[in-house]
């Protein structure tokens, strides 16, 4: 089961969500989606929250009650973490997490370190959180169907826009071939180098 929020403090609002447990935590890791953002408290247990980027987006874009709407409910769905006064959490795209073999269910490590980003948390603060419980919503999806349609339609997208850059660049082939043929007829009609009907006549023969 997966646990979905609404972060409605923007329009449109974000998608925040959660694994029930550490097993669907695990699928999460595995079927994430690139453009997803993941959230835990450093160094304690917690949640694994993910926030879904708009299409485009980067770290760098999420407004800043998004991101204590996420922090947030990382903190209030950390057994000891909860209960502490500022904290931190961690968080970074999904395709910035390692799981390697040896590592336990729900554990995972980061490919580069620096990609790692921190918010600190002073204290619990219930508006945001009961706000967001009231968004709450519990489904059961196939993430893996959901990561192969997401990669489907990026490989569709990917596809429409190389048609549309080959077609850009044979319009502008076109474009500099008929210029160039115009150059050429330009040349050819240069008045100095036409005559004109009087010129034509009199290198005529005079049969009269």
């Amino acid at each position: 089961m997966v646990l979905y929020f609404q972060s409605n403090v923007v329009s449109p609002p974000y998608t925040i969500y959660m694994g029930a447990d550490k097993h669907e935590n695990e699928e999460l890791i595995k079927w994430g989606f690139p453009e997803d953002v993941w959230f835990h408290v450093d160094k304690l247990s917690s949640a694994h929250v993910y926030l879904r980027l708009r299409k485009g987006e980067t770290l760098d874009d999420i407004p800043m009650t998004v991101l204590t709407d996420c922090a947030q409910l990382v903190k209030a769905n950390s057994i000891q973490g909860n209960k502490m006064n500022n904290i931190a959490v961690v968080y970074t795209l999904w395709d910035n997490l390692k799981k390697t073999a040896d590592m336990e269910v729900g554990q995972v490590g980061f490919h580069i370190n620096k990609e790692v980003r921190i918010i600190k948390v002073e204290k619990r603060i219930n508006e945001i959180v009961n706000r967001l419980n009231k968004t709450k919503e519990e489904k059961f999806p196939n993430l893996r169907e959901e990561r192969e349609e997401r990669d489907r339609l990026e490989r569709e997208d990917g596809k429409q826009k190389l048609r549309e850059q080959r077609q850009r660049e044979k319009e502008e082939e076109k474009r500099r071939k008929e210029e160039a043929a115009l150059r050429s007829y330009d040349s050819l009609m240069d008045s100095g180098k036409m005559k004109s009907n009087k010129d034509a006549e009199s290198d005529e023969d005079d049969f009269m």
